[in-house]
């Protein structure tokens, strides 16, 4: 028992570390820009239903709906935040209903490029774009390439709903709009709070 305690403490600072530095992160945020490695952090490789890379941000308001994506497989993702944190990066937060007949998977979720396949099945492919600054933020790394955003989003049943998050650099703070993308999934327009 208290091992499992020292663990869970150990997990615990490396999540506090791992956002603490992820607002050091970023970069220009040009179009043809990668996110960069942001923080060193303790990222679980995506087996389980709660995998989630540097451990769970507080959960976001039930009540608040930013915008509500219907895609692929009647999964629905619903923002309920996207806040503006004085480090430097934007959170969104969520959850995602499956609303289909079968399990889903998120493989296509975590996007196209070659160094997102050790996320698995999480949101690593989602993208904030600015169409007035014409500029798109991809969703921050650790040192190991991980996501800061939801993993191991394997095996989610019909009617099951599961919390989800995203961690960004953060546009200029005169954007307040911003598009929120997710691949196989429409656009959604969300607004940036000041967090």
């Amino acid at each position: 028992m208290r091992k499992w305690h020292h663990a869970s403490l150990a997990v615990a600072l490396a999540a506090t570390a791992a956002v603490v530095l992820a607002g050091c992160g970023g970069g220009s945020g040009s179009k043809d820009d990668k996110p960069a490695a942001s923080s060193k952090a303790s990222a679980s490789k995506g087996g389980g239903k709660s995998d989630h890379s540097a451990g769970d941000p507080p959960s976001a308001s039930p009540t608040a709906v930013l915008a509500q994506i219907k895609g692929e497989a009647g999964m629905t993702v619903t923002i309920n935040t996207a806040s503006r944190d004085a480090g430097g990066f934007v959170t969104v937060q969520g959850v995602i209903t499956n609303n289909g007949d079968e399990a889903f998977d998120a493989v296509d979720w975590r996007g196209q490029e070659t160094e997102l396949v050790a996320s698995g099945p999480s949101v690593a492919g989602a993208v904030l774009v600015d169409p007035e600054g014409k500029k798109r933020y991809y969703v921050l790394r650790d040192t190991g390439g991980m996501c800061l955003c939801t993993m191991g989003l394997v095996d989610i049943e019909p009617k099951e709903t599961r919390p989800f998050f995203a961690q960004f650099p953060s546009p200029p703070p005169t954007t307040t709009q911003v598009e929120f993308e997710l691949p196989t999934m429409p656009p959604a327009k969300i607004s940036i709070s000041e967090g």
